[in-house]
């Protein structure tokens, strides 16, 4: 067998331990008996030793080295699983085989920890393992090597290649420039639109109803996914021919269960299209976290929050909950659920503020790894921060610093490929408006293909074969450009408040 195709079986196989352990992760988040959890944590570990052995084995070495000598005669797929192996090997080679394996010990059960401590608003219950993670984190930086003379960039460049604080801070300091003065300009509008009819009891079996009818309109293909219920929604794509989606649901605001639907929707619809010429590859995934959340925000924003697709689905909802919404107004209704005003949870987070939570969470993370910050310090700085940014006060720790999961699996450097994808998104929806300029009537007809097939086409397929910055530069003419958020925002809430 030539080393070529020995090197894709022996990537496959990994694959397909990492789906293995994908699955289970899936049950653990999804309604995993509480006494199972800390021998299905176990079973994680080992799994994930196995795979991680693999990633650092002088098999693949090996492989990698005869490979990299004969670069030119390889197909481009095989050429970019070769790049993209060679970078996890480098990253793993310089971790202990058995600290790594603690750590998915820990992460797995810090999880269910945290969902404890987030029911009971203790954050006491999860400091320990917070702790304990950060301090690993740390380590492992250690190990790989400080990017830049800044720690925390070795982790923003895990999740978004290139990345680093210069740009964040360049980026979220424009950013914050314009969003705090026009929120300030919204609050004292006398235009504040009507919201009391959003929060009655809507059962959660007819939420799920109307988040099915949703899901098949954006053109989820339930033959390759499901819809769950979870603590904290998520997508995962095990495979592209099988890629889940979870929701939250409360009965007394729907918009919880409907916006993170369709959030999460925006994840599978990319993973269920990439090209199936990446089936079992490293690269049948997406290419960074922030071409990730682009995708979920698109879905979630331009077309879940979209006059013209509220009117096409307002007498469905209409429907099934005729008493709450039987006899509002179409334009009440549209501005309820683009109303902008500060707020405690970030998955609420209206499209305005939302980069504000973000911001918080990131100089957060900067702080801890940057060593400015302490562990025990977290929840009163968290709130200090959400009283400067946001002009709230959280006033317990669930709605505080427990209100994410991304810290009990060690996530350090994710969430600021939230605000980067909310940026690329207004981007990828400005060059896309040069293809279908009459984006607002597929909306409005239900006929969403056209916009799948154009995200297929610029970002879906291409799974990991182009880096971040590069499927931005060739879907839409430029690099990285706040201007299209900015605009975007001051024109939508300019119109809804009647900003002068």
């Amino acid at each position: 067998m030539e080393t070529t195709e020995k090197f894709i079986n022996y990537v496959k196989k990994m694959q397909a331990y990492s789906e293995a352990i994908g699955l289970m992760y899936w049950d653990l988040r999804t309604g995993a008996p509480k006494k199972g959890i800390e021998q299905r944590s176990q079973v994680i570990g080992t799994l994930s030793s196995e795979v991680f052995g693999m990633q650092t084995s002088d098999e693949l070495a090996e492989m990698l080295v005869e490979l990299e000598n004969n670069l030119e005669s390889l197909d481009l797929i095989t050429k970019r699983t070769v790049e993209k192996m060679r970078k996890e090997y480098n990253m793993s080679k310089k971790i202990p085989a058995d600290e790594y394996r603690d750590f998915v010990i820990l992460t797995s059960k810090a999880e269910s920890v945290w969902e404890e401590a987030k029911e009971k608003s203790d954050f006491s219950l999860f400091f320990p393992y917070l702790k304990e993670i950060v301090e690993t984190t740390k380590r492992f930086v250690s190990f790989w090597g400080v990017k830049d003379n800044n720690p925390y960039n070795t982790l923003l460049n895990e999740y978004e290649p290139g990345m680093t604080t210069e740009i964040l801070d360049n980026v979220f300091g424009e950013l914050r420039n314009k969003i705090v003065p026009l929120a300030k300009k919204i609050a004292e509008s006398p235009n504040q639109p009507k919201t009391d009819f959003l929060f009655k009891y809507f059962p959660k079996e007819k939420q799920k109803q109307f988040s099915l009818d949703i899901l098949k309109q954006l053109g989820y293909d339930f033959n390759a996914g499901r819809l769950d219920e979870t603590v904290h929604p998520f997508a995962t794509g095990l495979n592209r021919g099988d890629v889940r989606i979870t929701t939250k649901y409360d009965e007394n605001d729907f918009r919880t269960a409907i916006f993170g639907t369709i959030h999460e929707c925006g994840h599978a619809l990319y993973e269920q299209n990439i090209s199936a010429e990446l089936e079992g590859l490293p690269l049948s995934t997406g290419t960074s976290m922030g071409i990730h959340e682009s995708q979920s925000l698109f879905y979630e924003n331009f077309v879940g929050r979209n006059e013209k697709f509220w009117e096409q689905n307002f007498s469905t909802l209409q429907a099934y909950a005729p008493e709450q919404f039987g006899h509002v107004a179409v334009m009440d209704f549209l501005a309820a659920i683009n109303e902008s005003k500060s707020s405690l949870i970030r998955i609420e987070a209206d499209e305005l503020t939302y980069p504000l939570h973000i911001m918080i969470r990131y100089e957060i993370e900067k702080g801890l790894f940057n060593g400015d910050m302490q562990v025990e310090e977290l929840p009163q700085i968290w709130n200090d921060k959400y009283e400067e940014y946001l002009g709230v006060r959280p006033t317990n720790d669930a709605e505080g610093i427990l209100q994410d999961v991304h810290w009990a699996g060690g996530a350090f450097g994710y969430f600021p490929s939230y605000a980067l994808g909310f940026l690329y998104a207004s981007q990828l929806k400005s060059a896309m408006l040069i293809d279908l300029p009459h984006f607002d009537d597929l909306c409005a007809n239900g006929n969403l293909e056209p916009i799948k097939d154009w995200l297929t086409e610029k970002v879906h397929r291409h799974g990991s074969m182009k880096k971040p910055l590069e499927i931005l530069q060739d879907a839409t003419g430029e690099g990285l450009n706040a201007t299209y958020l900015v605009e975007y925002l001051e024109e939508k809430y300019g119109r809804i408040y009647q900003l002068v």
